[in-house]
């Protein structure tokens, strides 16, 4: 299996033991990792069976307003910033805390799923899964999933935020 952390996080793999498949061809991402271990799957090369989007960092819906006073928030003070985000995502240690950058951040919030990307993997026989959770604070859960039931197998978890 191939990992992608969290913004602000790592080696938080083993939170999600319960829904990640263990497979040498699976592709398993976390949030922002989510939109890196799609971005891998797209781009590779080599033989993959699966790829597992957890609580996928999703802000198509947000205003490019709030998307730049995130930014300013960040560069105003970043150490608040990074604490803040893992309280809000529901993380209460900070086991696996790593501090994210501007760049990651802009990353996160101006990323856009691309449905002519997840109908290319779909063609390639690649089984996509989404996981999110129905009381997420983060997305906007109800999007997630209306977004990506064309392409994938949803998890739609009741009483679960975007920690699951």
């Amino acid at each position: 299996m191939k990992y992608f952390s969290g913004f602000c996080l790592e080696n938080e793999s083993e939170l999600f033991e319960e829904f990640t498949c263990r497979g040498d061809f699976c592709v398993v991402g976390f949030s922002y990792g989510a939109q890196k271990a799609f971005e891998y799957a797209f781009t590779c090369k080599n033989r993959i069976d699966k790829i597992q989007l957890l609580s996928p960092a999703f802000f198509h819906e947000q205003s490019d307003k709030f998307k730049k006073l995130q930014t300013m928030f960040f560069k105003k003070d970043s150490d608040e910033y990074c604490k803040n985000f893992i309280k809000n995502i529901g993380l209460e240690y900070m086991k696996f805390f790593k501090k994210g950058t501007q760049s990651e951040l802009k990353e996160l919030l101006y990323y856009e799923w691309d449905r002519d990307k997840l109908k290319e993997l779909k063609s390639r026989n690649i089984d996509i899964e989404v996981y999110v959770g129905a009381d997420d604070k983060t997305v906007d859960s109800l999007h997630v999933k209306n977004f990506f039931q064309e392409f994938a197998t949803i998890y739609y978890m009741k009483n679960k935020g975007h920690m699951l």
